[in-house]
């Protein structure tokens, strides 16, 4: 008999669920996309919370066929509900995750853990890296963070932010404006792949508090004018978003060890799955001779995810075993 846990993720982009063993195997795997229209930069928390209802049912459906024959049984239930830690960190979407997580602890029998969306993407980038020491700094690049966090076993304290927009949100704008789907990552990153020019580093980087925060609204400004002044063709914008993000990124990685003395950093969220920008990056803190080792998580885990939420889920069970 297998022993797994469960987890639950209703974010602003996926519906998803997982399970995972007490080896930290992902064992099941299941997520959707919200529906987003053409032309649209995401959905009104009502919309997404609707729509979290509407496709739950299907994606339990999947996971237990999955679990089929594999003689599992299901021993805690876990959920992300909330973004963030925090007091007033709140958003609908979560409470449909909850519920439905909520429901399954009942009728199951078993224990219910509550985590937030932010340490499930940490965990689920942990899952494989497992020469990451307990303490390290961590980079979380979403649609709604760009938080840089100092992470121990025990704690996580934000050392920095985007004060404006988000990484997540830098790319889905421009990519909507060039046509693209709702979200936009995969198919700007093909685009910017596409250019043959190398990138011009022409979007200035905006930082502030010693490199640990960052600006990216002008960025975002910048890039439409270049584009309708024809100064940019479609795929060079798209080349310069990824590059500007690079930069961004290098420089608050660099301040965030510098601050705390670590030389260890994870990236992880839905915009860290870009292997364009995890090479931009890696030049970077090359050509800077930091030292830092940087590692980023499994790209099957890297975007919305509940994967990190069920190892959650697993771990504080087994620690309530002992």
């Amino acid at each position: 008999m297998m022993n797994v846990a469960v987890g639950f993720d209703t974010s602003c982009y996926t519906t998803s669920v997982a399970a995972v063993s007490m080896q930290g195997e992902v064992v099941a795997f299941a997520r959707k996309l919200l529906p987003v229209e053409a032309g649209q930069r995401g959905l009104r928390q009502s919309e997404a919370v609707f729509a979290h209802v509407r496709q739950m049912p299907q994606l339990m459906t999947e996971l237990q066929q999955q679990l089929e024959g594999k003689n599992a049984r299901i021993v805690a239930v876990c959920a992300s509900a909330r973004p963030s830690d925090g007091e007033k960190s709140y958003m609908p979407v979560f409470t449909v995750g909850l519920g439905h997580a909520r429901t399954a602890a009942s009728l199951l029998n078993v224990p219910l853990y509550e985590t937030t969306h932010q340490r499930g993407h940490i965990a689920a980038g942990l899952i494989g890296n497992s020469e990451l020491p307990q303490e390290h700094i961590a980079l979380h690049l979403s649609g709604g963070t760009t938080d840089l966090l100092y992470c121990s076993e025990n704690k996580i304290e934000t050392l920095g932010s985007s004060l404006d927009l988000h990484a997540g949100q830098l790319v889905d704008r421009v990519g909507v404006k060039l046509g693209m789907g709702f979200p936009a990552g995969p198919s700007l990153e093909k685009l910017a792949l596409s250019c043959v020019d190398p990138a011009q580093a022409i979007i200035p980087c905006s930082m502030e508090n010693d490199d640990l925060c960052c600006h990216l609204s002008g960025a975002e400004t910048k890039v439409l004018q270049l584009l309708q002044s024809g100064k940019l063709s479609n795929d060079q914008a798209a080349l310069e978003v990824f590059d500007l993000l690079g930069r961004i990124v290098a420089r608050m990685l660099l301040a965030g060890c510098k601050k705390t003395g670590l030389k260890h950093a994870l990236v992880v969220g839905g915009v860290a799955s870009s292997g364009l920008l995890r090479s931009l990056l890696q030049k970077r803190l090359q050509k800077a001779r930091s030292g830092i080792q940087v590692v980023f998580g499994d790209p099957r885990y890297s975007a919305d995810n509940a994967a990190g939420v069920a190892a959650i889920g697993m771990q504080r069970y087994m620690d309530e075993q002992n």
